[in-house]
């Protein structure tokens, strides 16, 4: 009776997963056909005209995989009728032969003709579906959150470049939904890392990577542990400023309050921006534990995080199964509701949580010190130009007309100097009076000395001669050159020198 019974259970277990799973592939069957970007508007168009002819004939060759068929006739088409109502169509469908095909090289030129549709018709309705599609093959490319993330990367430039380009498409709540799909798996790379960091008691790279995610993904499933992730790693800090040797009592205990404030502000957040997330309870925890007061969410912050964890989907068993099997990543628990970030912000560097820390350092110190004063400005000399940072103190003065040498204004005295003997210390401006119109006589100039002649003085006297003779002074040949040269003699004729 007991066998009997688990088979029907376990019968009834079957036909009811069989018809959930029926219902979800209906489901998303109903959807993508909503979405169906390759679907042809003009299929429905009875007509015998030659271009009509041809265009359906590609349609038919590629519903069949006969893309290089597809394209022969497709380009037959534009080549022969320029003017055909088809033409946009037909362009588009050259560049989905290319995407249905598959491949990288198929993708990179399914790209190409996607690009020159936008190129060439930027206003036709069209040119969304076509952005789409390039954002699309990016999307098809992506890897998992812990491998290559460059398709990811530019998968979401490209829906946010078609959600700006063309805001009234029909098209834009699928690229919405496919950009919170990557932002999805973008933010889940920046957590894994930032996790590892944390991990390692690296806080200030986790730091880094943490607030990166919760400042540009705020629809990320895992919001709530970004921000627990925060404050634990700020909280970790405290721990190693309470524990560091050689720091003042006081400056330890500032710095660690200071530490334990900014975790209590990111456990805080998860309380007032998250308040129906799974680990809301654990931030109401850690706040207790640290005697910090705990904050009330508002009723449209709990509408708000409700709506959101409403739309996600649950995480089955096939789920898990299929993440390990497929190639892509798995999106299931990306949420349905809410504005994904179309601008991104700039990211938060490990070097800019230094510097922070840095700061933070430098505040505990001067904490107890009293404020230096300002420094006292010190005056300029006589002689010396005025400073900037202090008004002139000597005014001009006007020269009466007529008066002086021809010179109109005259100085009375220097900057931050003396006044003169003379100046009225109530008169800004005066006239110049000299005391005396003539000018002084010339000066005579300096007797130049006599001229000594050391030929006609000589300062030595040579003696005289006993026969009443003068007699000259021998002269020291040893320097002069002469050109008489004593003979050669022997061996010494054939020496040239």
């Amino acid at each position: 009776m007991n066998r009997l019974s688990l088979k029907i259970v376990a019968v009834a277990l079957a036909v009811l997963f069989l018809g959930v799973a029926t219902a979800d592939a209906r489901e998303k069957k109903k959807q993508k056909k909503a979405y169906d970007l390759n679907a042809n508007p003009l299929a429905g168009v009875q007509s015998k005209q030659p271009d009509k002819e041809l265009y359906d004939k590609a349609m038919v060759a590629m519903r069949k995989g006969r893309y290089d068929v597809a394209r022969l006739d497709l380009q037959t088409l534009l080549n022969t009728y320029p003017e055909s109502e088809y033409r946009m169509r037909a362009k588009l469908s050259v560049g989905d032969t290319w995407f249905k095909e598959g491949g990288s090289a198929a993708l990179t030129q399914a790209e190409a003709e996607y690009e020159d549709f936008i190129t060439f018709f930027p206003n036709a309705p069209e040119a969304a579906e076509a952005k789409m599609k390039v954002a699309d093959i990016y999307y098809q490319q992506m890897e998992k959150p812990d491998r290559d993330f460059t398709n990811a990367q530019m998968s979401e430039k490209e829906y946010r470049e078609m959600i700006n380009m063309f805001p009234d498409s029909s098209l834009i709540p699928r690229a919405k939904q496919k950009l919170r799909d990557v932002q999805e798996v973008l933010g889940e790379r920046e957590f894994q890392i930032g996790s590892y960091y944390e991990s390692r008691e690296d806080f200030v790279a986790a730091i880094a990577r943490l607030e990166t995610v919760a400042d540009t993904y705020p629809l990320y499933s895992k919001s709530d542990q970004v921000l627990l992730g925060i404050g634990d790693a700020y909280a970790g800090q405290a721990h190693n400023v309470r524990i560091a040797p050689g720091l003042p009592p006081a400056i330890r205990e500032r710095l660690e309050t200071m530490y334990q404030d900014k975790a209590a502000q990111a456990y805080q957040k998860v309380i007032t921006r998250y308040p129906m997330a799974p680990h809301v309870e654990d931030a109401r925890d850690r706040l207790v534990a640290m005697n910090r007061p705990v904050p009330e969410p508002t009723e449209a912050a709990i509408a708000e995080s409700d709506s959101e964890e409403r739309s996600r989907q649950p995480l089955r068993f096939t789920d898990r199964t299929l993440d390990i099997i497929k190639h892509g990543p798995m999106t299931v628990q990306s949420v349905h509701v809410g504005e994904p970030t179309l601008d991104d912000p700039k990211r938060v560097l490990a070097p800019d949580i230094t510097k922070q820390n840095v700061q933070l350092f430098q505040t505990a110190i001067n904490a107890g010190k009293p404020p230096a004063p300002p420094a006292a400005v010190t005056p300029t000399g006589i002689n010396e130009p005025p400073r900037s940072d202090q008004p002139s103190t000597a005014p001009l003065q006007m020269q009466a007309p007529g008066e002086g040498t021809g010179v109109g204004v005259q100085i009375v005295s220097a900057p931050n100097g003396p006044a003169g003997p003379q100046a009225d210390p109530n008169a800004l401006v005066k006239p110049v009076v000299p005391q005396s119109n003539a000018l002084p006589a010339a000066e005579a100039p300096a007797e130049a000395p006599n001229q000594v002649n050391d030929i006609k003085n000589p300062t030595t006297t040579q003696p005289a001669a006993t026969n009443g003779k003068t007699k000259k002074p021998k002269v020291d040949q040893s320097d002069e050159s002469s050109s008489k040269k004593k003979k050669k003699k022997g061996l010494g004729k054939l020496n040239p020198f």
